[in-house]
């Protein structure tokens, strides 16, 4: 990202954690875009990546990023992770001793998000193709789970795969219309849970 938006968002009291910064700072937007829209790659807004989805606006992504805070060495689940910029952020994020698996259900999508991340360097990041209910397993925690389109409600299935003190970030719609981005951190066998209205989210399929 340009230190523009960067500033833009620090000043506004949205991005303000040392490495999340640097994660914007070290991970180039443009490079997770279709050509014809990389020249407005540093634009806070929602930009199209195909198959009706985009490219988070850069507000929105720092600010779930924020209410996540990923450490270094942890392990995330980013679902619907389209045209792999926000796991290439998680990656950055959780630095070589973490792990981030990047689940899409839509084909064409998975191959662009794919191809992006091994042509950066991202060669750490898992990428699944299919639904994220087929990565959830026993074995499969995760210490923190991103979620980047809307549903109804937060899936059952998604915070049992939090580990202890886990955090999972998630828009939910709302009966007003806009979506609500909810996170829901896990204590033992309770979770509790934040939530910020305002935002618009493409759906989860």
């Amino acid at each position: 990202m340009s230190d523009a938006i960067i500033n833009q968002l620090s000043e506004a009291g949205i991005l303000k954690t040392p490495n999340i910064i640097e994660a914007f700072n070290t991970v180039p937007r443009r490079e997770f875009l279709r050509p014809e829209f990389q020249d407005v790659a540093d634009e806070n807004v929602p930009i199209p990546i195909g198959a009706g989805q985009t490219n988070s606006q850069p507000m929105t992504v720092a600010f779930m990023l924020e209410l996540m805070q990923l450490q270094p060495g942890e392990h995330a689940l980013d679902v619907g992770s389209g045209s792999g910029w926000t796991a290439a952020l998680l990656a950055q994020m959780v630095g070589e001793s973490g792990s981030v698996t990047a689940v899409e259900i839509i084909p064409e999508l998975f191959e662009f998000g794919q191809a992006n991340l091994q042509r950066l360097g991202f060669t750490r990041v898992i990428c699944r193709s299919g639904s994220w209910e087929d990565q959830i397993n026993e074995e499969a925690v995760y210490d923190a789970i991103l979620v980047s389109a809307a549903t109804p409600m937060t899936p059952p299935k998604l915070r049992a795969a939090l580990r202890e003190g886990g955090r999972l970030v998630i828009p939910i719609e709302s009966h007003g219309g806009d979506h609500v981005i909810t996170k829901i951190v896990r204590d033992g066998a309770n979770f509790t849970k934040e939530e910020y209205p305002g935002f618009q989210f493409v759906p989860l399929v």
